[in-house]
Formats: structure tokens, C-alpha cells, sequence
């Protein structure tokens, strides 16, 4: 493969801010929830990296030979891999398309096929684009992609600040992350965050039901969430993490008194019974251990053999925390805490404090690259 941009290329980044940002001169899109991709196409050599240099062309054979048909003989583009279903974009199937087997990887292409949706251009024939204004970059690549393909999508543009807001607000039931804005004239710079990305944000008060080991053996990794259904039932709905050194060794003897007879009558006691008998389901990170609750369990699907194991706590703890969106039940992307509430009972802490955000049709806005 010879190419004026070579791989790696590691993707230009944003910076989070808290709404969309109006100022003349910006071009505005949806934020897509998937893995961000370069793809590098020489003729019949097509690859597709990842923002951490991580090779994804042999978990998605079936993208290769779409790019092929779609893009130029010579060209490289940035973009994003998603899986599209009826209800919007589907993370957690796309995280399922990681898998070390040969014959998995081809099943699991058939069954759940992903797109790709193009938002950049950083070469074209012998031509390196990086250092051209995003609008040129832009035009050039609206005239090179086959709209034929509806899993090879062109993610849509505008320069109008209360479309994006719509997007923003409208599309978030399809999985959408939010919404990106960049100054028309940017050139692409690796590995700065120059764009911006406004994402949603909202808190929830949760059950804490364990927690897990930080990875370097040092103070608490994670708070483990847990909501109440209607029947009573706590389900694992994701983690809380990032913090700081300091908090990680002081919140293992706040929660000291919380393992204290965790076990006798935790909801997830099952998960740890066969935890410890190395019977786990290992095939989903939110493991059932037989009732049919969501659970911390199992090993991770998408990080190898990671240790996962939790250490229980009696669940009587509230903590307030700030999430970005649920999926299928979970918290995506996992949350921060804001604070314990001890003035809040653990019952309270029920999906019904959720937004409700019903799924939008993705063909409203993406056309003939929305399923049927």
C-alpha cells in the first residue's frame, strides 16, 4: 500500500462543551455512537484502523468489500463503523463484532452486518487533503462517494445552528451521541481535539451494590449501579469511575462498613456464588447467573480475559450520577459520581426516573441509509 497519508493516522479529536456552539463560520453533524475508523484504500488493499492504532479489518470482512465498491482506488477517508437497527444504532451489538475467532467474526458479519458513515477526506489519488480547509475536504468528498450503497453512508452537514440543536435533541432516541461542530477552514490535525462535541448529560441516583478494584490493585475502580425494576428486581445498569488516586483509597474505608454480611442478602449473590466457582457466564459483561437480573458478571467480551471480579456491599448506598444516555437498560459510556445521598432510600431508585427518549426513525434524516 502506497498512499499519500499512510497509516497510522490518529483521528482529530473535540472538546466537550455543554451546548451547541453558534459562531460564524461553523459546520455542524450528527455525533455517531460506534467505532471510530481511517479507512486506507490502495486498489484492492483496503484498512480500516482505529483511533488507538488497533487493526479492525478482520472484524468487519464485510465493510472491506463495501468500501471497495464505494470509495475511489486511492483514497483515504475518517469515519465511523455503526450497527443500524430498527430502533437506531446498537453499541452493544457492535461491541459483539470484536471477537478472536475466524468463524465467529464471519457468523456474526452475516447476522449483524455494520455500515459505515464517512464524515472526512484526508487523501485523494496522490493527493494529501490534511492541510486543506474542512469545506474543501468536504466538497470533494461528496463528489467521490457512491450513494448506492446504503451501508456507506455520507453523515449529513450543515452550517445552521438550530438544525444541529434539532439533531441534538430530536435524534437522540436513535443512539445518537449528540452533535459535532467544526470551523469550516480547519485543516485536519491529528490528535487535537480542535473540534467541539456536545453530548448529553443528565444524573440519576442509583443503588451501589459493589465495587470493583481499581487495575493497578489500589483503592476502588468503579461503583458498581444497580436500578429497581417494577417488580422489585435490582439490575446491574452500569459502573461509576474516574477517580482520582486520593478518592479511590478513601472511598474503600467509606464502604468498608458495607461489606460487613454483604452477601447474606444481596440480589447479585448468585453472580458472586458462581464468581467464585469460576462458573460464570463469560459470554456478556452483564452476566444473569439464572434470574433473569441484569448482573456485574462475566468476563468481557470486547477486553479479553479483564479480570471483573466485584466485591459486594450490603445495597444500601444512593449515589447521585451524571450519565449521558441508557441503552438497552445501561448506562452508556458509564457514569461519574456526583455524590453519595444518604438522605435518599435505596427502594426509590427505580428506571422510572429515566428520560424516556422514544427511538426516532433514522430514515428521517439519513434516507436510503436507514434500515426498513
Amino acid at each position: 500500500m502506497e498512499l499519500p497519508v499512510m497509516p497510522p493516522v490518529r483521528p482529530m479529536l473535540a472538546k466537550s462543551v455543554h451546548e451547541v456552539p453558534r459562531a460564524p463560520g461553523l459546520s455542524y453533524e450528527p455525533k455517531w455512537d460506534g467505532f471510530r475508523c481511517i479507512v486506507f484504500r490502495d486498489g484492492d488493499e483496503v484498512e480500516l484502523g482505529s483511533r488507538n492504532d488497533r487493526p479492525l479489518t478482520r472484524y468487519f470482512p464485510e465493510l472491506v468489500e463495501l468500501l471497495r465498491a464505494a470509495l475511489p482506488p486511492r483514497c483515504v477517508v475518517d469515519g465511523e463503523i455503526v450497527v443500524v437497527t430498527g430502533d437506531g444504532l446498537d453499541f452493544d451489538t457492535l461491541q459483539n463484532r470484536l471477537h478472536p475467532a475466524a468463524s465467529r467474526v464471519r457468523m456474526l458479519a452475516e447476522r449483524t452486518p455494520a455500515s459505515f458513515v464517512v464524515f472526512d477526506l484526508l487523501a485523494l489519488g496522490e493527493r494529501d487533503l490534511m492541510g486543506e480547509p474542512f469545506a474543501e475536504r468536504r466538497r470533494l468528498l461528496e463528489g467521490i462517494l457512491s450513494r448506492e450503497l446504503a451501508r456507506v453512508v455520507l453523515t449529513p452537514v450543515t452550517g445552521d445552528p438550530d438544525v444541529a440543536q434539532d439533531w441534538f435533541t430530536r435524534f437522540e432516541g436513535a443512539g445518537f451521541d449528540g452533535v459535532m461542530a467544526k470551523p469550516a477552514d480547519l485543516p485536519y490535525e491529528q490528535d487535537k481535539r480542535v473540534m467541539w462535541k456536545v453530548k448529553h448529560e443528565r444524573t440519576a441516583d442509583c443503588v451501589v451494590a459493589g465495587y470493583r478494584t481499581h487495575k493497578d490493585g489500589q483503592g476502588v475502580g468503579s461503583l458498581l449501579l444497580g436500578l429497581f425494576d417494577d417488580q422489585g428486581d435490582l439490575h446491574h445498569v452500569g459502573v461509576a469511575s474516574s477517580f482520582t488516586a486520593a478518592r479511590r483509597r478513601e472511598l474503600v474505608d467509606e464502604l468498608a462498613p458495607l461489606r460487613v454480611n454483604a452477601l447474606d442478602d444481596h440480589p447479585w449473590r448468585e453472580w458472586a456464588a458462581a464468581s467464585t466457582a469460576n462458573t460464570a457466564n463469560t459470554a456478556d459483561i452483564a452476566g444473569t447467573a439464572g434470574t433473569g437480573s441484569r448482573m456485574p458478571g462475566g468476563v468481557s467480551r470486547w477486553t479479553g480475559q479483564k479480570d471483573l471480579s466485584w466485591e459486594p456491599l450490603r445495597p444500601e448506598l444512593v449515589a447521585e450520577v451524571r450519565y449521558e444516555h441508557v441503552q438497552s437498560g445501561r448506562l452508556r459510556h458509564g457514569g461519574r459520581l456526583v455524590r453519595f445521598r444518604p438522605d435518599r432510600e435505596p427502594a426509590s431508585c427505580t428506571y422510572a426516573q429515566l428520560d424516556e427518549v422514544a427511538p426516532a426513525e433514522l430514515a428521517a434524516l439519513f434516507g436510503e441509509g436507514a434500515p426498513s
